[in-house]
């Protein structure tokens, strides 16, 4: 049966440890299979090199212990690397006393070294090396082995000296660059997780805008339809057609959004529509029409084709504009001015006022439009402002042109 830590350790993307009786974790089958192939590789190396070294002291049991300690302490090493790495260097320290012959019993103080310096305990390691060069200064100092005046004793030291230092250099560039793809690794995981937060919040702001429309423009034919059920059927008729109607294009345009959300690379994901745009504030004008909003709009400069992102910004700040007039305001009527010029478009949509008596917040929402406008002119690097003005409202936008068509970290949705 699966341990409960391992499931979570699974769930979490880890390798999960091998655990024993209580859940007290193992180690894994490569740190066994190395520590065995490390003491082989001790044992049989020392064994050999005991005859290049007759002064030294013969390899017995307790030699072969010492052969095997290092590799079975490396067991530890990823639980406990600054232990194993100390133990390692604390248990050649011991073999040199005792005079063994030198051979591969280092290979574990090497191990437990690099370890430990990838770990980021570089102290430790530091340390516990400086320590087993000490321990074998010392006992070559003692021993006589190295003379004050001999240059060949000088030379076999300073190679041991460089040997170390090696080791050393070897194991900082290892360091250095698990350090360096972990935080391209970090550095990528972040612009992913800030593009699928910028296309969340695209999502929102595209459902929010399409479902506050409609349902508003819903809600009020829907009152008409209820109060000329009986006296004016046809015009109660006109009224559920325009809900149907209505309807019919929220529903596309949330599966459109919707769609977005689905596997990437499928053909039914793509968009069946072009995205709104200012060809479509005629359509618009007309939708606020039928919810009893008249609805003036004016034009100035030469009227064009805009970069896309543009023209769905503006759409939404004017659908968003309109639908709050609709909700808040006791005006029925509203200004909208387009001003096309050479490095931007600028909006301006009036509403007289004054706030109706069921507006405000007692007609409820929670400001996500406003919000949500803001984010849009300022993805594309421009300007809104929306505040009282009178006993009304005012909302005036400038989107610059010549930064429509640089790349963004996320697609705007359709």
């Amino acid at each position: 049966m699966d341990h409960p830590r391992a499931r979570r350790e699974r769930r979490e993307g880890r390798e999960p440890l091998r655990r024993g009786a209580g859940g007290r974790p193992l180690p894994s089958r490569a740190l066994v299979f190395s520590s065995i192939g490390l003491a082989l590789i001790q044992v049989v190396g020392t064994r050999a090199a005991q005859h290049g070294q007759p002064q030294a002291h013969q390899l017995d049991p307790f030699g072969f212990v010492l052969l095997l300690l290092g590799p079975a302490i490396l067991l530890l090493r990823n639980r406990l690397p600054v232990a194993a790495c100390v133990g390692t260097a604390a248990v050649v320290v011991v073999y040199l006393l005792v005079g063994y012959p030198y051979g591969p019993i280092f290979l574990s103080v090497v191990v437990g070294f690099v370890n430990a310096i990838l770990t980021g305990h570089r102290r430790a390691a530091w340390i516990s090396v400086a320590g087993l060069y000490l321990a074998h200064l010392t006992l070559t100092l003692a021993t006589g082995d190295l003379h004050w005046n001999d240059a060949r004793d000088w030379a076999r030291e300073l190679g041991t000296i460089a040997w170390l230092l090696l080791v050393v250099l070897a194991a900082e560039v290892v360091r250095s660059r698990v350090e360096q793809r972990e935080q391209r690794r970090q550095v990528r995981a972040e612009r992913e997780q800030r593009v699928a937060d910028e296309q969340r919040l695209a999502i929102a702001r595209e459902l929010h805008d399409v479902l506050a429309h409609s349902i508003s423009l819903i809600n009020i034919q829907a009152g008409v339809a209820l109060e000329l059920l009986d006296g004016d059927p046809e015009q109660a008729r006109t009224a559920l057609t325009t809900i149907k109607q209505t309807s019919k294009e929220a529903l596309g345009e949330v599966r459109q959004v919707l769609g977005t959300l689905r596997t990437p690379g499928r053909d039914d994901a793509a968009p069946r529509t072009p995205a709104p745009g200012l060809d479509r504030l005629d359509e618009l004008v007309a939708q606020a029409r039928s919810a009893g909003l008249d609805v003036a709009l004016h034009t100035t400069g030469t009227r064009r084709a805009l970069p896309q992102g543009v023209e769905l910004a503006a759409f939404r700040i004017v659908q968003e504009a309109l639908t709050n007039v609709i909700r808040h305001s006791s005006a029925r009527t509203a200004q909208v001015g387009l001003v096309f010029a050479d490095e931007a478009l600028t909006l301006d949509v009036q509403d007289p006022g004054p706030l109706s008596a069921t507006g405000g917040p007692r007609a409820g929402g929670s400001g996500s439009g406003l919000t949500g406008m803001r984010e849009r002119v300022a993805a594309l690097g421009g300007s809104v402002s929306a505040a009282p003005s009178g006993t009304g409202f005012r909302v005036h936008a400038e989107l610059p042109l010549h930064r429509a068509d640089r790349p963004s970290t996320a697609q705007e949705l359709p």
